[in-house]
């Protein structure tokens, strides 16, 4: 496979998962903007949103104020946000449309029908109810593009780009929204455990399709640990870091079968997974979760740079 058709289909995956990912972000901070009791508090819920992914600064540039319309509008529709729900389904779909024979027509009908209903949206339409209504279509019309991934292409070297894509960006979003909760959203470590801090820590499992199946592995009350043990050690739940991780590992193994020879990338991934394989939430807890979950975030892109190197991405 050529290294623009290779780079065109993991960046194809990735785009399509973090416009899912950006609308899952901002449901977080619009749905935690509306709970807050302080003055500011919704301004700073927002704001921690866009830092997660880190869109505050070019968000900064072009607005002096950080109110629901505003930042939903940038994180949806700003063709100058280049991790906005609009550039992402743009960047997606272009290419998609490059690689046009290397994927099913089930895939493009999708990607591209995506695109098309989502340009003629008007954002002066999407409000309220009506902005909640918007995430949950991105995250359908994700949904659906991976469902026609998964049933309908071969299992060959371009899956593999594919799915490393995926979990490369759904990795990095994890880590971002547990990092979003921990680093800036509560206020007062006096908070910890008390009617504001649960509630938060439930918009974070909401956040990753995650708050029954938390139930159902934890039968307690919502605890800190237990959360982030689920969202970053549990190789059972498909946006745990560790399952990403595995996955990654997977789909390069995969790739150095294809080609007959393992690279820097299949190392890089092998130091992903061993980083949520071979500790401990106490062990987490005492490095520190920010510092873990930064490392954790340089160790992914670390994956992609080797990647881009190992199969010759222009």
């Amino acid at each position: 496979m050529l290294g623009r058709t290779a780079q065109n289909l993991f960046w194809l995956s990735r785009y399509v998962e973090r416009a899912e990912n950006m609308a899952r972000l901002l449901e977080v901070g619009y749905r935690m903007s509306l709970t807050s009791r302080r003055e500011g508090g919704s301004s700073e819920h927002l704001m921690s949103m866009m830092q997660a992914a880190e869109v505050d600064e070019a968000f900064a540039a072009k607005h002096k104020t950080a109110d629901v319309d505003t930042v939903a509008h940038f994180m949806m529709f700003d063709p100058d946000n280049s991790s906005s729900v609009y550039s992402c389904l743009q960047a997606a779909r272009t290419n998609a449309r490059s690689v046009r024979t290397a994927i099913t027509t089930d895939m493009w009908e999708s990607m591209n029908g995506a695109w098309l209903e989502y340009a003629q949206i008007k954002p002066r339409d999407v409000r309220g109810a009506k902005l909640l209504g918007l995430l949950q279509w991105v995250k359908q019309r994700s949904h659906e593009f991976r469902g026609a991934l998964l049933g309908t292409i071969l299992r060959d070297d371009g899956f593999a780009f594919l799915q490393a894509g995926n979990f490369v960006e759904r990795a990095d979003n994890t880590a971002r929204i547990l990092d979003m909760k921990y680093y800036v959203l509560l206020p007062r470590a006096t908070l910890v455990g008390g009617d504001l801090d649960i509630q938060q820590w439930t918009l974070i499992l909401r956040a990753a399709s995650a708050h029954r199946s938390y139930r159902h592995v934890y039968h307690d009350r919502y605890k800190a640990q237990n959360i982030t043990d689920f969202l970053i050690l549990r190789p059972e739940m498909p946006r745990s870091l560790n399952f990403c991780a595995r996955f990654v590992q997977q789909n390069l193994d995969l790739l150095a079968d294809f080609y007959g020879r393992k690279q820097e990338c299949q190392e890089a991934a092998s130091q992903l997974l061993a980083m949520v394989e071979d500790t401990s939430m106490d062990k987490i807890f005492s490095h520190g979760l920010h510092e873990f979950l930064t490392e954790f975030i340089a160790r992914n892109n670390r994956v992609t740079d080797t990647l881009s190197d190992s199969y010759n991405f222009y």
